[in-house]
C-alpha cells in the first residue's frame, strides 16, 4: 500500500488565490478524524477528513467538481481506515441522493 497518493484534479480549483490541480492525499492520521469533530453533517465530515489529509482549506475540497470530489472517495480508500472508508463511500454516494432535475 502506497503512503501517498496524488490525483490529479479533472477541474481545476481556484481558492483564496491560488489554483489547484492536483491534491495528495496520506495515510489517515488521528487528526483527521478530530476535524471531523468539528463539523456537522456526514458529507461536511468527509470534506474535513479530505481536506486535513490533504493539507488544504475545505473550501478546496468544497469547490471540487463533483465528478473529482466522488473520485477522491475511491482512490484513496487504501489509506483510509474502516470507519472513514465508510464515511467516505457514503459521501462518494452523494450524486445519487441528488434528484435527476438538479443534475
Amino acid at each position: 500500500m502506497p503512503d501517498t497518493i496524488t490525483m490529479q484534479l479533472g477541474l481545476p480549483v481556484e481558492y483564496q488565490d491560488k489554483t489547484y490541480t492536483n491534491l495528495t492525499f496520506r495515510k489517515l492520521k488521528a487528526k483527521d478524524l478530530v476535524a471531523s469533530d468539528l463539523v456537522d453533517g456526514e458529507v461536511r465530515k468527509s470534506i474535513a477528513i479530505f481536506a486535513s489529509n490533504a493539507g488544504v482549506p475545505m473550501g478546496v475540497i468544497e469547490e471540487l467538481d463533483l465528478d473529482d470530489f466522488e473520485r477522491i472517495g475511491e482512490e484513496i480508500r487504501p489509506l483510509l481506515g474502516k470507519l472513514v472508508s465508510r464515511l467516505a463511500g457514503q459521501a462518494a454516494d452523494v450524486n445519487a441522493a441528488i434528484p435527476t432535475s438538479t443534475r
